[in-house]
């Protein structure tokens, strides 16, 4: 009976019934190494696999502590999520922070918004915007959304209003804040 289907999630009359993706809301954080392809040319092919080896292993070490996952990692770049925007602007402030010692400078970007969870990765417009707004920063910049900037009220984090922009592909302005300080 359709109480029972509504009792079950298998509503049909406004489409649930196999139709509705499975959404979950996230933070996605973006990183990426500032003039990688200059570093590489410098270091030369050995030395620049060292270095990305050990940028990865810091990475992934940080996306542990601070409970990340991993979604996808493509040369210098890394793709994240997390269930909480607090630990994900802290997470980004210590891989930015970290990588100084192995003497680059990385961009981080994050967003949260509700996502398409695809075989295990989060995908839709929440995660390009997280994207589009790591492609904003600046070299050794954590640059957050406004969304992400109000969720983190109360939590000791400090940011830098940089202004309204327009994200390449995205409509309307986006309002976006650098991390100046993650309290404790």
């Amino acid at each position: 009976d359709e109480t029972e289907r509504f009792l079950r999630g298998a509503r049909t009359a406004g489409g649930w019934e196999g139709g509705e993706p499975d959404r979950v809301l996230a933070t996605v954080l973006f990183t990426d190494i500032v003039g990688s392809t200059a570093k590489a040319s410098e270091l030369g092919d050995a030395r620049w696999r060292e270095m990305i080896q050990a940028h990865h292993g810091l990475i992934r070490r940080q996306l542990v502590r601070f409970r990340g996952i991993e979604l996808d990692t493509a040369g210098d770049g890394f793709f994240a999520s997390f269930d909480g925007p607090a630990r994900a602007i802290r997470c980004a402030c210590a891989i930015s922070e970290g990588v100084r010692d192995l003497g680059i400078e990385v961009r981080a970007g994050l967003h949260t918004g509700e996502c398409e969870r695809i075989d295990h990765k989060v995908g839709g417009i929440a995660v390009n915007i997280g994207a589009r707004v790591a492609a904003e920063a600046a070299a050794g910049e954590v640059l957050v959304s406004s969304t992400v900037k109000d969720l983190v009220a109360g939590s000791g984090i400090e940011f830098r209003d940089k202004g309204a922009t327009e994200l390449k592909g995205v409509p309307g302005e986006w309002r976006l804040f650098a991390v100046e300080g993650v309290g404790e």
